[in-house]
């Protein structure tokens, strides 16, 4: 993430540093471990605080050590969260930055842009209901 918001001339640690301290979440985090060591982290929870949607989940702080990406572990992760939030009937909301290789994973598992400006990208999800996909029409 440093490397995106260096990009955008936007990487400021104290900010950074205070932006997850004042919204982590441990309720509703969930540590990712690979072959017993940390990987990283991901968080899921209520959006009634954000972007004004009631009975949406806010996926944020998804965090993957540098030597775990590019390898599947991101996809493996997002699949689970998202069967999860599907169970539920959840649409899920999230936002990424501009330019980020991590937009590209969020659009392959169903999140679409629903606003955006010079800096995040914010995108949403429709829960997936059995026998349909991700967009409501029939599974292929």
């Amino acid at each position: 993430m440093r490397a995106d918001l260096e990009r955008l001339g936007r990487y400021d640690e104290h900010r950074v540093r205070r932006r997850l301290r004042d919204s982590f979440s441990p309720q509703h985090t969930s540590v990712i471990t690979i072959d017993g060591e940390l990987a990283g982290c991901v968080t899921v929870r209520p959006a009634e605080d954000r972007l004004g949607a009631e009975g949406r989940l806010w996926l944020e702080h998804f965090y993957l050590a540098p030597h775990c990406q590019g390898r599947g572990w991101g996809s493996a992760v997002l699949r689970s969260v998202l069967a999860r939030t599907d169970a539920q009937g959840m649409s899920v909301a999230l936002n990424v930055l501009q330019g980020s290789a991590a937009r590209r994973l969020y659009e392959r598992h169903g999140f679409v842009v629903e606003a955006q400006d010079p800096v995040d990208v914010f995108m949403t999800r429709l829960p997936e209901r059995r026998g349909e996909a991700v967009s409501g029409g029939p599974a292929h």
